[in-house]
């Protein structure tokens, strides 16, 4: 919270700053006066601001984190203009209207005044939004890529726990559809789910080969049949993922995928899957 402040804070100064260099809406009229005027503006910059952010989390269900990844931010920040840009236009407007109106003409409230000071708006929201996006996207890169380092260590701290355990037999389970069809295997061996439209492709270990099965079923129904297994997570709307068969995790420019032993094959990972996809590794 103390950090989403301080950018409010600051982005709500440099539109300030830029008003006082410029002085639109008359504001060269007032003298010292402008100060005045300035400084409520900048509080009511703010308060705007903060509000934008609540509509951001409660409704748009949006919240600021950075568990998401740069891209989601970037995202995220976007959205937030386009919510607070026309905002603080019009609480600027009503200001106008009341306070400003009465020694300057033309700072009626109406769609010209409204437009004009959007476009004043939105042109510094543009150049914040820039400063913004080339100083934290660094940042949350250098996040992410350390992230995943500790999670890579992680899952070869898991590996290794996995071999020792190897000699003992694992669960056996059966993965039914909605037909008489069934594949039976050792949870261990099991690699990833694919859903297919009205199948599923059941990727495993077996026999030294990767073999791929298919039952006429949902994603949703196997994750229901595995849900006992906390190792076996969603990563995407089309994958379900044993964990303890991803080798890798990458990341690259926001995005993440999973190396799966023996296949080989690189599964992504959706945002919303995401955080729990880190977690569950965390927790392995």
């Amino acid at each position: 919270m103390q950090e989403i402040l301080s950018v409010r804070v600051a982005s709500a100064f440099f539109t300030t700053l830029a008003l006082a260099v410029f002085k639109p809406f008359g504001l060269d009229v007032w003298q010292w006066e402008a100060y005045v005027h300035l400084l409520l503006i900048f509080l009511m910059g703010v308060v705007v601001c903060l509000l934008s952010d609540l509509v951001m989390k409660y409704i748009v269900r949006m919240p600021m984190t950075d568990a998401y990844g740069v891209d989601y931010i970037i995202r995220r920040n976007l959205y937030f203009q386009l919510i607070n840009t026309p905002l603080v236009a019009f609480v600027i407007c009503i200001y106008r209207h009341f306070v400003l109106n009465s020694r300057v003409e033309g700072n009626q409230l109406s769609w010209s005044n409204f437009l004009e000071t959007l476009l004043i708006i939105a042109f510094c929201s543009f150049a914040i939004g820039l400063y913004w996006r080339f100083k934290y996207r660094s940042k949350f890169l250098a996040m992410e890529l350390e992230e995943t380092k500790l999670l890579n260590e992680q899952l070869q701290l898991n590996t290794r726990k996995q071999e020792v355990v190897q000699a003992q037999p694992s669960s056996t389970i059966v993965l039914r559809g909605t037909t008489s069809d069934s594949i039976t295997l050792q949870v261990s061996d099991l690699l990833y789910i694919e859903a297919v439209g009205n199948y599923v492709k059941v990727y495993h270990w077996q026999d030294g080969k990767v073999r791929n099965d298919m039952l006429r079923a949902t994603s949703k129904q196997m994750e229901d049949d595995l849900r006992d297994y906390p190792m076996i997570v969603r990563c995407h709307r089309a994958f379900l993922v044993n964990l303890q068969q991803v080798e890798q995790i990458i990341s690259k420019s926001g995005a993440v995928q999973l190396l799966i032993k023996h296949c080989h094959e690189f599964l992504p990972v959706s945002r919303n899957n995401t955080l729990q996809v880190k977690e569950t590794i965390k927790k392995l």
